[in-house]
């Protein structure tokens, strides 16, 4: 994410004074309804769906991912490749490519 729009994120919950909200658990919390949110637009069918409203569910996701991260104080880019590390040793490409096996299955 580019760090204008972090910025602005911010700028987002300060002006509203909302951080006093922000709590790890509430955060978290908000992240599940709104991914739920995402789920549901694709309810009833998994190719016909409105387009505008996933991005505006996922970018609601993503607003409260960085919300959490910043409660946390963590780097989203830090722990993303950090897991991405984890993620490429447990799923090598040899054993993985193509399949949608769980890595204990591989």
């Amino acid at each position: 994410m580019r760090q204008e729009t972090i910025d602005r994120i911010r700028k987002f919950t300060e002006d509203r004074d909302w951080d006093q909200f922000h709590a790890p658990v509430h955060l978290a919390k908000s992240i599940v309804i709104e991914a739920a949110e995402l789920l549901e637009c694709f309810q009833w069918d998994n190719e016909k769906f409105d387009e505008e409203h996933v991005k505006e569910e996922l970018a609601d996701v993503m607003v409260y991912c960085q919300n959490l991260a910043d409660k946390l104080g963590v780097d989203p880019d830090e722990i993303i490749n950090k897991k991405m590390d984890q993620n490429e040793a447990k799923y090598p490409v040899d054993k993985a490519k193509g399949k949608a096996d769980k890595y204990d299955k591989l």
